[in-house]
């Protein structure tokens, strides 16, 4: 199966998005989402996309962000 994604595309989400691909990370990954969004913005970077990379990096970030919410919550 090809991906839908073309290279010249703009890949910036939207928040609903990055909370989404957070949730979905999380319910896969567990603890470890964070990391595996890490790499794949790391993946785009040697692969010369800073539009990807920089959105899985904003991932990463919200996948932290609730981390530290279910932590200040208890």
């Amino acid at each position: 199966m090809a991906c839908g994604w073309l290279p010249e595309e703009d890949a910036t989400p939207t928040p609903k998005d990055v909370e989404f691909m957070a949730l979905t990370l999380e319910g896969q990954h567990g603890e470890h989402a964070a990391e595996v969004a890490e790499f794949f913005a790391s993946l785009h970077t040697h692969r010369g996309d800073a539009g990807r990379s920089w959105a899985w990096a904003g991932v990463a970030e919200r996948v932290r962000q609730r981390e530290r919410q279910r932590l200040h919550a208890r």
